[in-house]
Order: structure tokens, then sequence, then C-alpha cells
């Protein structure tokens, strides 16, 4: 089987894609490495995602010989020639129609997760992830759906700050009707820069009601891992993304914690838009210590086995993981893997949903790069949760009187579990 090169980047791709850099959730289990041309990405259903993002060589029908394909675009080039040659207002912009059919050629597949990306939304994206500052209102998103959809705010953004949460749909901005626009044109013109004031006419599903809601856009730094000792005991840990520096971050985090010698640990997954692939095996490894922990399938039925990675920091330690709709891509392949191989136990609600995988590619002469949908990934009980999600073992709402309150009913309920295990 060709070899696969991963990138650095659930989603978003993820999918999964941020409002203030961008990935796409839907976005990803992708895989997104970065160090060479090509990466994965996990995105969130995207950054976008994520989604599993990879590089790697062509496979496949190739489209024919040179003559058959030099045939099959003549269409195409007589099409360029025409509007050289005709159309009224000239001189045409080259490059824009350049960039203009292969967003054409990549959205014919069908695939809401398979994708261009121009220059300026992959250098966005790619700082994202690498924990870069980004000006906007610091919120996951789902370009993928009808209108632009919150996944999750970041904590301490100003989407929070304003009162956004999942699912929320972004309906018109600044008076302008969002309907039948693309949502990444629409992520974009949430973007901006500090200081200024952004209208987002919002339809929260759980209500059918729309309203406006004014968001000051603010710096914004893409957060990673939070820790600390709950009472009784209990280690916290909250990671908010997979970034390029979360599994550093997560091993200093864990190496605080476990010298407090916790009884048990909460690993909060809860909104976690996705991100790097490799970050995803990295992180489940500190608390695997051996075996399967996700699949990825490919359309001819092959699949490449992906195992936890040795030397994991937290592998035996009683554990409970916290899901919820907002935990996309990188986020599922751990919880998955934590639930399916018996490590820990999921409380929650039901979550994302996003399993396929994409490879991004970096195009020539730094003209953005191409985002293409490759496989899909399994948990290791070789299950698809691609539009389904991961169902949580403790199904447990927080209500919106529970938000009011300050309350936390599913941490809760997994604190009782670990203290029923001691």
């Amino acid at each position: 089987m060709k070899s696969r090169a991963f990138l650095v980047i659930a989603g978003i791709l993820g999918a999964v894609i941020l409002l203030v850099g961008a990935c796409s959730a839907g976005f990803v289990a992708g895989r997104v490495l970065f160090p060479s041309a090509s990466s994965q990405v996990l995105n969130s259903p995207g950054f976008p995602d994520i989604s599993d993002l990879q590089i790697g060589p062509g496979s496949g029908n190739q489209g024919g010989t040179p003559e058959d394909l030099s045939k099959l675009f003549e269409p195409f080039w007589q099409t360029w020639e025409l509007v050289h040659d005709q159309y009224v207002d000239q001189p045409v912009d080259d490059e824009a129609m350049m960039r203009g059919a292969i967003k054409g050629m990549l959205e014919s597949l069908g695939d809401q997760h398979t994708s261009y990306l121009d220059p300026t939304h992959a250098e966005r994206m790619n700082a994202q992830l690498n924990g870069d500052e980004y000006e906007g209102i610091g919120a996951w998103v789902d370009v993928s759906s009808d209108y632009l959809t919150i996944i999750s705010p970041m904590p301490g953004s100003p989407a929070e700050k304003a009162g956004l949460k999942s699912g929320d749909k972004v309906i018109a901005i600044d008076g302008e009707d969002m309907t039948g626009i693309d949502g990444e044109l629409v992520r974009q013109r949430v973007l901006g820069p500090k200081g200024s004031i952004v209208t987002l006419s919002i339809l929260r599903e759980s209500s059918q009601e729309h309203f406006d809601v004014d968001v000051k856009r603010d710096s914004i730094v893409v957060p990673t891992v939070e820790g600390r000792m709950l009472d009784n005991n209990v280690a916290y840990i909250h990671l908010y993304t997979f970034g390029a520096q979360t599994d550093a971050d997560l091993r200093n985090t864990l190496n605080d914690l476990l010298a407090q010698k916790p009884v048990g640990m909460v690993l909060d997954l809860r909104n976690n838009g996705g991100g790097y692939l490799d970050t995803a095996i990295s992180v489940v490894s500190e608390f695997i210590d051996d075996g399967v922990v996700m699949y990825e399938e490919y359309g001819d039925g092959t699949r490449t086995t992906y195992n936890a990675k040795p030397g994991g920091e937290a592998t035996q330690i009683p554990m409970v993981v916290l899901i919820n709709e907002g935990s996309a891509s990188a986020s599922e392949i751990v919880a998955g893997a934590i639930q399916d191989r018996g490590r820990g136990q999921l409380v929650g609600v039901t979550s994302f949903g996003k399993g396929s995988v994409q490879t991004v590619v970096p195009l020539v002469n730094n003209e953005g790069q191409a985002r293409v949908t490759i496989a899909r990934w399994l948990t290791p009980d070789g299950t698809s949760i691609h539009g389904v999600g991961l169902t949580p073992n403790f199904e447990v709402q927080i209500t919106e009187e529970d938000s009011q309150a300050n309350r936390d009913p599913q941490l809760d309920k997994a604190v009782e579990l670990l203290l029923q295990t001691n």
C-alpha cells in the first residue's frame, strides 16, 4: 500500500473550523501534521475540522492516458479562451479563475469536507492549530451545514461572553442574510480586527427563535490544556483542542496532577472540536498503554491500524471522559478508544459525529491547499461514528437552569463514578 505522509493541523473538520483561524469540524477526524508539505487533520466538523488529513501520492485511476486527459480538458481550455477573448470586462483575473476552477472541481465531488483553502484561509488554519494568535470572536464552527454553525465557543472568548452556544446558527451578519452563502465565506465575514463589533443574527434550535448578538472581536489565542485537583482528591483535565503543543502541555499537566496522588481522573473533552491526528494518538496513548486505538479505512477496503504509543503517564488511574455535542473529530478518536478498550466510561451527551479523514496538500506557487477526504476512521471495535457520534455510557444533560445556577451535573456524575471505584 502506498505511503501516506502526515501533516499536522476534526473536523474539521472536522471538519471542525475556527472563527479565529480556520478549521472545520466536520473537519475532522483528520490528520494535521505540519512539518512537511502535506498533512492530515482531525477536525472539527471544518478544522473545520478536525478530521484526518493525510498527504501522499495519488492513487487509483489517474484519469487515463495523456491523450485522454488532453481531450477531456478541451472544453475547459475552450471556455478559458472564450473568457479571455469575449468577456466584457477585461482584463480578467487569471489567478482568481484558476482558484475558482479548483474550488469547483472539489465541490463537484459532493463531499462537505473536501474543499479548496485559498492562501489566506490556509495560513489562518495552520497558524490556529499551531497556537498562534488571531483576531476574531473565538469559536469553533462548522462551515459544512446550511448555515455557519457554532460547534463551541472558546473559554473566555468574546463568543462565550456573548452567550453563544453549541448548535447556534449564524443566519445573518450585520443585517445581511446569509441564506445560501458558502459557510467558509460566512466564516470569513465573522473574522475582523480587534475592537470591532460584528452583529450576528442567531437561530437557536433549542427554542427555534432567532435573535441578534453584538460581539466585540478580540485577539484570540487558542487554549490547549487546563488541569486542577477537585474535591475528594479527583484530578481534572480539560483539553480544549488538539494542536501542536497539546501533547507536551498534557504531559506536563499529568505529571503535576499525578504527583498529588489522585484517586481518579476526569478527562473533559466537551466542546473540543478536534485538531491534529498525530496529537490525538499521543493524547490517547497517555491513558492506554498498548493495543489498537483506531483504524483508518480507505475506499478500497484496506485499513491502517493505529496502536497506542508506549510510555503513557496515566494508563492505570481510574478515569471518566466527558463528551457533548461539541466533542468532534480528534476528541471522538480519544473518547472512542477509551470507551471501546474499556479504559474508562463516557458521561454526557452524544458527540458530534465526525469520522472522515482528509488529506491536506499544499498547492504549488503558494496557491493555498486542497483538502480531500481519503478515508474514514473507525473505533477499536470497528465502529464508524460518522454522522452518528459516540453514545455515552451515562447520558447526563445540562439544562438551562443548571447553566444559570453554575451547576455541572455531568462533572458531578463523573466524580461520583470515580469515587464508587475506590
